[in-house]
């Protein structure tokens, strides 16, 4: 199954707090611009969080995200916000590099609207957070890849 880019399938998203509440330099609207100079940094203590709504259910395969070292999440949890389970832990190194989480196949399948990634540790001694890009990929539901047509949902 293709995976493409659902970052134009967001409606709303929020984050959890941004560093001395500078929102102009250091907040959300960083996450999806595809600059790598911005980013957003939250404030001190854990958990943070970055809760994403999709505009309709999307497929959700994997995650690429790009933290700036000794400021990474180190146990992340991602979380279905409408039936407030968990979906998966997540893993990440703490350097710059663009990371990739994959979902289980068996998670892969389940159509999803509203989702969490909550930092519930971080590298950084006082649980700072920075992200510099945010990408989720994969599908929209209802949609036929192989021709771009919607499909009907039964």
């Amino acid at each position: 199954m293709a995976s493409d880019s659902l970052v134009k399938h967001i409606s709303n998203y929020r984050v959890s707090s941004v560093l001395n509440r500078d929102v102009t330099s250091l907040g959300k609207q960083n996450l999806f611009d595809g600059n790598v100079e911005t980013c957003w940094n939250s404030e001190q203590g854990t958990p943070q969080h970055i809760l994403v709504e999709f505009a309709q259910p999307v497929y959700l395969r994997e995650l690429h995200v790009q933290f700036q070292g000794g400021f990474a999440g180190s146990k992340t949890r991602l979380i279905d916000v409408d039936c407030k389970r968990d979906i998966c832990p997540l893993f990440f190194e703490d350097n710059n590099a663009l990371q990739t989480a994959k979902l289980p196949a068996a998670k892969q399948n389940v159509a999803r609207r509203r989702i969490k990634l909550q930092f519930v540790s971080s590298t950084d001694f006082y649980g700072r957070i920075i992200v510099y890009s945010l990408d989720f990929r994969g599908s929209v539901a209802g949609e036929d890849t192989a021709n771009g047509e919607t499909a009907r949902l039964k």
